[in-house]
């Protein structure tokens, strides 16, 4: 959505070219202008919003790391990933505990012309991100993502405690442990060592907002979903809600070039000959396509109306043989970055629902027959085509704390399910379906997405239903709707996946922190024991005693049945072959600023390599 600042310069723009245009008419052939470098790209899930604090969808996320800078960022090549500096001028100055934090800006970097700034060009300062992270504890705002600096950082959670009180938030009001030392240098003192903490500032939600933005455009919430206005790569050109969205090359940005290292891979390599030197970003304009249905991403790739697409599951066999690029597609040029997500699909049951949550037995044993009936290989198999790892543990592979031996305790086991049932008292009438054990009737409300794929796993559950004799009914909705009401804990069970915010197993764990309700709990799992064991996790490295403390809350987890882990995606990425440079990074939610475009039509060189990872 253009702002009427961003129109006003655009009329002027075409307006001055008119007389150029007419003059080069009757002019001597003058040296062809360099076309406008475009990529076309796809999201299959329509956006929610562009405010980086209330954010917390994929897809929306892909806009606000393009138009907000974060402190730090990730290398583009570097695996295991690699935090490195985005918007800050150095890696931290860390004290010998560990727990201060000296962070140094860059200067020169500028907001992106807007009326909130008063016709005056804005510079980044560090009272911006002072400001972004306090937006985050404003009750009004009710962001999703608090957590991140809960616990963490010295007087912050007093300051959100008044402002509970109050249900206000007073930004003027300073906190110790964020002191501003000059425009471009912050310190920050934390109540305990965190070794985590660089990941949160590369993480989106922490990127920083100007308060004139957020006074000029905020609604009644103080949310900022329509008027991005950041210091990025890319601004907001236009938008059409849930269809299209066109993002801009920001000419403002520091100018960057291309200056990533390959190790012994061959295809970083190749990336790195065809990219070396050149500016970041080298692409001048993202067209972004929303396209919820399989087919209709598939038919736009394969027509060469998109350049890079996500190639869902359902999607993978027109495209991979055995995890591989088809040949026939392999010699059209067409490339494959595909990597196993670090994500979890799992399957969570409300814990505040009367019918299924609570900790009595009774209860517990429902949740345990539901997980052991159901049968998570056959729902890779069918609904994603194998394209997807069976997991047992919380963490998912590529992340610190992951363990490939660790076994869950829900194991699929259909007979021994119903026997549970049976035990507990949920009988089965003459019509052969089961009822509540105060014999009131035994009804389950799953919720999927209204596409194909939705469909297919509202069947996969009805299956497993069906095999306990318990009735089940589909709630089909929108993306949106889903995740506003699961953060209201009025989502009765669905399968929710959770990509890495940071590659460390405490990004994940703390998907059932009691604390973490209205946030990222989507289950609403309230238990004390956990809670306990993840606090004390918090200030703990990476090592085998954290790793200890993580296997103790899987296992309460599973003991009483709060959600059951179900799988790992594979992200299959396609790109056309005039796309350059083009890797899938594990974390970050785009590439865009690191790819470039073949706009020449000249042939590039072969990306095979990238079909045999």
């Amino acid at each position: 959505m253009k702002s009427p600042w961003m129109r006003r310069v655009a009329l002027l723009a075409c307006l001055a070219t008119l007389p150029l245009a007419a003059i080069a008419a009757d002019a001597a052939p003058a040296a062809a202008a360099a076309p406008v470098k475009t990529l076309r790209y796809i999201l299959p899930a329509a956006e929610t919003g562009f405010d980086p604090a209330t954010a917390r969808d994929l897809y929306s996320n892909h806009i606000t790391q393009a138009v907000f800078d974060t402190l730090y960022t990730y290398d583009y090549l570097a695996r295991p990933v690699k935090v490195v500096p985005g918007a800050a001028a150095a890696m931290p100055e860390v004290s010998a505990d560990g727990k201060t934090y000296t962070i140094r800006l860059k200067k020169g970097m500028y907001y992106t012309p807007d009326p909130a700034f008063g016709g005056k060009r804005r510079e980044l300062t560090m009272a911006d991100y002072v400001y972004s992270w306090k937006r985050l504890f404003d009750p009004r705002l009710a962001s999703p993502h608090s957590w991140l600096f809960e616990g963490k950082v010295v007087g912050l959670d007093d300051l959100a405690k008044d402002a509970a009180k109050s249900n206000k938030l007073d930004y003027s009001k300073k906190v110790a442990g964020l002191e501003i030392l000059d425009p471009y240098t912050l310190r920050v003192t934390l109540t305990k060592t965190d070794f985590n903490f660089p990941m949160i500032l590369a993480y989106v939600p922490t990127s920083a907002v100007a308060r004139e933005v957020v006074e000029k455009y905020g609604d009644v919430k103080g949310e900022v979903g329509s008027n991005p206005v950041g210091t990025g790569y890319y601004t907001l050109g236009e938008w059409t809600r849930g269809n299209r969205i066109v993002l801009n090359r920001n000419p403002q940005h520091l100018p960057e070039t291309w200056n990533f290292l390959a190790g012994d891979d061959p295809d970083d390599q190749r990336i790195v000959r065809q990219m070396q030197g050149k500016r970041i970003p080298a692409i001048d304009r993202i067209e972004i396509s929303v396209m919820i249905e399989d087919q209709s991403r598939w038919l736009s790739f394969q027509s060469g109306g998109t350049d890079v697409f996500w190639l869902d599951g359902p999607l993978a066999p027109k495209a991979l043989l055995n995890g591989k690029l088809r040949p026939e597609l392999a010699e059209k040029g067409v490339q494959l970055s595909r990597l196993l997500d670090p994500e979890i699909s799992y399957y969570y049951w409300n814990m505040e629902d009367p019918t299924l949550g609570g900790f009595s037995k009774e209860k517990i044993a429902l949740r345990r027959a539901i997980a052991m009936a159901h049968n998570i290989d056959e729902e890779i198999r069918i609904i994603w085509n194998g394209q997807a790892k069976r997991l047992d543990y919380p963490i998912p592979p590529g992340v610190v704390g992951y363990d490939p031996h660790y076994k869950s305790l829900l194991q699929y086991d259909p007979v021994l399910a119903n026997k549970l049932l049976d035990k507990f008292g949920y009988k089965k009438g003459a019509d052969g379906w089961r009822s509540l054990p105060d014999g009131k009737p035994l009804l389950i409300r799953y919720a999927s997405r209204n596409e194909a794929n939705g469909v297919l796993q509202a069947e996969m559950w009805r299956k497993t239903y069906n095999s306990l004799g318990i009735r089940m009914e589909n709630d089909r909705m929108i993306f949106s709707d889903i995740l506003k009401t699961e953060k209201q804990c009025k989502m009765q069970t669905r399968t929710a996946p959770w990509l890495a915010d940071y590659p460390d197993g405490d990004n994940f764990m703390q998907l059932f922190y009691g604390p973490n309700t209205h946030q990222n709990n989507n289950g609403c799992y309230q238990d004390p024991e956990y809670d306990k064991w993840y606090a004390a996790s918090q200030a703990m490295p990476a090592s085998p005693e954290r790793d200890e403390l993580f296997h103790k809350m899987a296992r309460r987890l599973e003991v009483n049945a709060g959600a059951l882990i179900g799988y790992a995606r594979y992200r299959n990425m396609l790109a056309q072959k005039s796309v350059l440079g083009y890797k899938k990074h594990p974390i970050m939610f785009q590439e865009w600023a690191y790819m470039d475009i073949d706009s020449t039509g000249a042939p590039v060189a072969p990306a095979a390599d990238s079909a045999k990872k």
